[in-house]
């Protein structure tokens, strides 16, 4: 006889427990505790199972019935209903730790050592803005192309169109560590070329060879402070980034060697970096030695030596000088590389002088000792080159 709601409501606790059937296997066990589990009795492999499929009210009677009648499926298909039901578990389970969000957080602490503090900060910041509030709680191997459009696509509508560049790049290589580690099978990002805006190209002012000599001729007459006037030459002069000049330490030179060696944590690609040091190069450092040699920092902050100077310090020179839009403090590095290109340099030297990542340029295991003789005689060709145009009125 089959069970009703009336009869599940008045059935009581007793001593021990107990059963109420609702036929074909399934039945309801009333415990002493006053719990009702609902279970389902059924053979496999010529052996009596049971399988539980869980609590009174929190599963209905119709419900029970549903579960019962898939088990039979499962056994019609030659499957075991418990065995079935603890794949399922472990599937969710599974699903849980391979989160979008969980292999994300895997994927960012096995790259960031291999970033600045800065870009993995800026990484992390993206994601956990824009990416794990609609996604993160997906189990990353069912996250669809439509769902990863819609996310990148707000984005986009913002106009944050440079953050939209770098989260999809990340999103796409946290998908192919998925993967190659197991977790997923498709990366719905490749999917999305050409479905979204990309940025406008940066293009930083910078000088062309016929506005160095002029550049250097109004340098020379500068009147403010000799520390942000030596940086900005030696910043000409060495290809450097603007944060690596102005956060330099003076433990970081050999004057006597002419190197100066960036440590990894400094750099942009968190690699060491070997810059040689010509004479004009030299003798600007050694003048500023008279003025910070005492301090840590090269190029000590206006009101605070203990601090480096600040990130407006040079294109403020740039602006006094009469060159505001014209040039820029990260445009001496595309001056830099076009002229040694149209000279005839060894791209790869370049490169490396600039701390390119190119795998297609520099090719094998970073070194940075790697063409320092070359790159030495080049800076120097480069220097007197600057010394030669900033001459010839």
């Amino acid at each position: 006889m089959k069970l009703n709601a009336r009869q599940i409501d008045s059935a009581k606790p007793k001593e021990k427990a107990y059963k109420l059937a609702d036929g074909a296997g399934l039945y309801l066990e009333i415990f002493p505790s006053g719990s009702k589990s609902w279970r389902l009795k059924y053979r496999f492999a010529g052996k009596e199972k049971r399988v539980v499929f869980g609590l009174y009210p929190a599963i209905s009677l119709a419900e029970a019935r549903g579960k019962r009648e898939e088990a039979k499926k499962i056994l019609a298909s030659g499957g075991d209903p418990g065995l079935a039901k603890q794949e399922a578990k472990q599937a969710k389970i599974l699903a849980i730790n391979n989160s979008f969000e969980s292999l994300a957080l895997e994927w960012h602490e096995h790259k960031r050592l291999s970033w600045s503090q800065g870009y993995a900060d800026d990484i992390l910041e993206y994601l956990r803005k824009d990416v794990f509030p609609a996604l993160g709680k997906r189990p990353i191997a069912e996250i669809k192309v439509a769902e990863m459009l819609a996310v990148l696509r707000k984005m986009e509508q913002r106009g944050v169109l440079d953050k939209l560049k770098k989260t999809r790049q990340a999103c796409r290589q946290i998908f192919t560590y998925a993967i190659i580690t197991g977790r997923a099978e498709h990366n719905p990002v490749t999917d999305l070329a050409g479905a979204l805006k990309a940025p406008k190209q940066k293009h930083f002012p910078h000088l062309l060879s016929h506005e160095i000599g002029g550049f250097l001729r109004a340098l020379s007459s500068y009147s403010g402070s000799r520390i942000t006037h030596h940086a900005t030459h030696l910043l000409m002069l060495t290809g450097t980034r603007t944060i690596e000049l102005r956060a330099a330490e003076w433990r970081e030179f050999d004057l006597k060697k002419g190197t100066w060696q960036i440590p990894a944590e400094r750099m942009k690609m968190r690699r060491p970096h070997v810059v040689p040091l010509s004479s004009q190069a030299l003798s600007l450092l050694e003048e500023m030695h008279e003025l910070s040699g005492r301090g840590k920092f090269v190029f000590p902050g206006r009101n605070h030596a203990g601090k480096p100077m600040s990130e407006a310090s040079i294109n403020q020179v740039i602006k006094r000088i009469g060159f505001d839009g014209k040039a820029t403090g990260h445009g001496f590095r595309h001056t830099m590389s076009t002229i040694l290109h149209e000279r005839g340099y060894n791209t790869a030297w370049i490169e490396t002088q600039l701390a390119h990542a190119d795998k297609n340029t520099i090719r094998g295991t970073y070194n940075h000792a790697q063409y320092l003789d070359g790159r030495r005689e080049m800076l120097q060709w480069y220097a007197d080159y600057l010394g030669t145009l900033r001459d010839n009125a």
